[in-house]
């Protein structure tokens, strides 16, 4: 039987992350306060008032020492901020009233080598996802245990930077399904699995690359992780919901 293990949403791309244990899910959006806002940088080639891809912005892939930050937030007043990191002071911060400080707060963080942060923008629900339509990401520890076995070594699920992960099922087969799964109230549809990046290379806990994910990936011939679907319709989420699969083998 397959279950809802974990359940993770991303606020600021990126930038952080938070565990949950419930979340409603909306039809055509994001995981609610899911990559709610993005750091654009100096060189952007979009101006933050729809969807841009994923080069337009400040990422763990460039700036590896992002992916080290934590972050906790109230979803009743979601523009109210905590952000911590080894190599820094605490940060409390106002996202609507004062998003300079975010800026000011990463700067150390950035590689020099690359554009420096500009501008925080936001897309609302739809998200600022590296899709170009509003997604939730869902992984397989399975498969996930079976890169771990492969490297001979644990790997934070936190790389991944999934929304939902699933529990019970065998390794890979994530990648084969293609009519919509269950998740307690909600409905999703497969998209498309998700090409993964240099961030993934990169220790959560340090900021600092230490493990090739992208070559381990590659011996299976790809270089995807997790699944890319679309909410079909909304409804609550909770850990260790069942989880139906129709088309899984």
């Amino acid at each position: 039987m397959a279950t809802l293990a974990h359940i993770w949403r991303h606020p600021i791309k990126s930038i952080g992350r938070q565990s949950l244990s419930a979340v409603d899910l909306f039809a055509d959006a994001a995981l609610p306060l899911d990559r709610l806002w993005a750091v654009m940088h100096s060189a952007a080639k979009a101006d933050g008032t729809i969807w841009a891809d994923c080069a337009n912005f400040v990422i763990g892939a460039k700036h590896p020492r992002l992916m080290a930050i934590n972050l906790d937030m109230d979803p009743a007043q979601p523009h109210i901020i905590r952000l911590t990191h080894p190599d820094q002071p605490d940060m409390h911060l106002n996202m609507d009233a004062n998003p300079q400080a975010l800026l000011d707060w990463i700067a150390p963080l950035m590689n020099p080598d690359k554009p420096a942060p500009a501008q925080v923008i936001s897309l609302g629900s739809r998200g600022v996802t590296d899709t170009d339509y509003p997604s939730v990401s869902l992984g397989n520890l399975a498969t996930h245990r079976a890169l771990e076995a492969q490297a001979g070594c644990p790997i934070d699920i936190r790389r991944w930077r999934i929304n939902l992960w699933v529990d019970g099922l065998d390794p890979w087969v994530e990648f084969d399904w293609t009519a919509p799964i269950a998740i307690g109230a909600a409905r999703l549809q497969p998209i498309e699995p998700i090409r993964r990046c240099k961030a993934t290379t990169t220790n959560p806990d340090t900021g600092q690359r230490d493990l090739d994910t992208l070559s381990l990936l590659r011996e299976h011939g790809h270089q995807d992780m997790g699944i890319y679907t679309r909410v079909l319709t909304g409804g609550k989420i909770a850990l260790n919901d069942t989880i139906e699969l129709p088309n899984a083998n």
